[in-house]
């Protein structure tokens, strides 16, 4: 009998882990609520590190293409103070693929489909409850009514994970506040702040708050704050000039990348998961992706998504009778690989948003002397 392997989720994780089982012969079912690929913008840019996000695309057969669609020179980055003095600024190499390319999230996600067979996703499907069957397996309640059974779930519907119940009763807790704005046709229409961005991405750091942009492969310029969690409602954050009060006395200069915005404020909560979060292994289930550790946004989450579906891959391929050791063996590894990350992820989270956090990000940034050996 054929054992049928549905994915919650059609986000990075979900559909790095679709296109490695279907490289090894392995069918899934990835259940996405979304109605298609180009339903709702998938957000910025994000660095592919060699060793984890970079890896599973090697596994996944789509190195090659990953390179057509990357952008080293967006790994160019700029750390500035709120008076626009430069504090760091790094360069990479012209044309390297070596360091931490950038590809824009709509690009991967993409690049992903595009490998994909044609009924491997089926859009419009959110999974909202999961009823563990007496014989084994589950069935998925979908949104609207309908209902789909499957013999293995994993679970890769972020950070509301539905699927993340069965497994843990793990509570999320808010670390900060992300507002987002978007400029399009940036070099032509704002070309001051084009010249001002970059190529990549810029940090502009004061106390308690960063004003960030990065730029994106369409041209537009994706803008970013971020504050310290105080408690107050997201409405507080809607309108442009609530935000340029909370940037009183930043040079203009910075502060024209929140008017330039395209449409009024986008704010949202950075949630968390506890850093070590574990569970004890359940037939037939797991997590993967923000379901399974849900971190800071500083650099790791898609990565150690694409990784995790890589793992977990590579397992399942590997114990094909029978998912329960293959299951077992990801969570254990995967446990022990993300507790550091974890950790290192929430120190850097309260760094860029502490009293000091100029003078600690460029240290952070800041290649350190090495000792001289001892004479002998």
């Amino acid at each position: 009998m054929t054992m049928r392997m549905a994915i919650a989720g059609g986000g990075l994780g979900g559909l790095t882990l679709a296109r490695i089982l279907h490289l090894q012969g392995i069918d899934a079912v990835v259940y996405e609520r979304e109605a298609g690929r180009s339903a709702r913008a998938q957000g910025g840019s994000l660095d592919l590190h060699p060793e984890s996000g970079q890896r599973a695309l090697a596994d996944a057969g789509l190195a090659d293409r990953f390179r057509s669609e990357a952008r080293p020179e967006g790994e160019e980055h700029r750390i500035l103070d709120p008076a626009g003095r430069t504090l760091v600024h790094h360069r990479p190499p012209p044309g390297s693929f070596s360091g931490r390319p950038e590809i824009d999230r709509s690009a991967l996600r993409d690049l992903l489909l595009d490998s994909l067979p044609r009924d491997t996703v089926a859009w419009r499907h959110r999974v909202v409850a999961v009823t563990p069957r007496p014989e084994g397996g589950f069935v998925l309640t979908l949104d609207g009514g309908d209902s789909a059974d499957c013999d293995v779930l994993i679970g890769a519907d972020g950070a509301r994970s539905v699927v993340r119940s069965l497994l843990t009763d793990a509570e999320l807790s808010s670390v900060a506040t992300l507002v987002e704005l978007s400029i399009s046709d940036a070099d032509r229409r704002h070309p001051d702040l084009a010249e001002l961005v970059g190529p990549g991405n810029l940090w502009c750091v004061g106390v308690n708050q960063i004003l960030a942009a990065q730029r994106l492969g369409d041209g537009s310029i994706r803008v970013g704050i971020t504050l310290r969690a105080d408690g107050r409602h997201l409405d507080a954050y809607r309108g442009k000039r609530a935000l340029l009060d909370v940037f009183d006395g930043w040079d203009p200069g910075l502060t024209a990348l929140i008017e330039a915005g395209d449409a009024p404020p986008k704010p949202r909560r950075i949630e968390v998961m506890p850093a070590g979060t574990r569970w004890a292994h359940q037939p037939g289930v797991t997590l993967i992706g923000d379901a399974a550790h849900l971190m800071p946004p500083v650099g790791e989450g898609a990565n150690q998504a694409m990784l995790d579906a890589a793992e977990l891959a590579a397992e399942l391929a590997g114990s094909r009778a029978d998912p329960e050791p293959a299951i077992q063996a990801y969570e254990e590894a995967m446990f022990a690989r993300i507790l550091p990350i974890a950790e290192m992820s929430a120190r850097v989270q309260a760094m860029m948003l502490s009293c000091t956090a100029a003078d600690d990000i460029v240290r952070f940034f800041t290649p350190q002397p090495t000792e001289p050996a001892p004479a002998n």
